[in-house]
């Protein structure tokens, strides 16, 4: 079965980052390395408005430059009508269980990346994040470093 993985908005951060980060690296070389293997790396729509905004917010044209580059390379997953729909129902769900992932007036990226993911027609889907706490209560949703292998830390003492 082929993988796929999405790429939340903290690991999509790390790898287009410019001054790479002896963590950023290690998280380019495991992109670098799932891609060689045959998985499939993709950036949600949602993911992409999440790190964009914070670059053109803070001027940082190298940012987006580096963002639209890295998208080219690996692949762009569009938000559709049906992620929206279902982003709906799990915003609903999750206050109706008491267990929100964001405040009630935010738009809730979490659970339009959680939508984006569970939509998805594929299988071995996977969202790669630095917390998987929210994404998992609906979809597989992993710390993208427990996927890095050891050698990929070289860099960090």
């Amino acid at each position: 079965m082929s993988r796929t993985i999405l790429l939340d908005s903290g690991p999509l951060g790390l790898i287009t980052n410019p001054r790479a980060s002896p963590v950023a690296a290690a998280c380019g070389r495991w992109v670098v390395s799932a891609i060689d293997r045959g998985v499939t790396i993709l950036v949600p729509e949602i993911a992409d408005y999440e790190l964009r905004r914070e670059l053109i917010r803070a001027r940082r044209t190298a940012g987006v430059a580096r963002l639209d580059a890295f998208i080219a390379q690996v692949g762009f997953l569009p938000i559709a009508t049906v992620a929206m729909r279902q982003a709906a129902v799990f915003w609903a769900e999750a206050r109706q269980k008491g267990r929100p992932t964001a405040p009630d007036p935010a738009l809730d990226g979490d659970v339009i990346l959680a939508a984006q993911a569970a939509t998805l027609d594929r299988a071995g889907v996977i969202v790669a994040t630095t917390n998987p706490k929210h994404l998992s209560q609906y979809v597989p949703a992993e710390l993208w470093m427990q996927y890095v292998p050891a050698e990929f830390w070289i860099d960090i003492a």
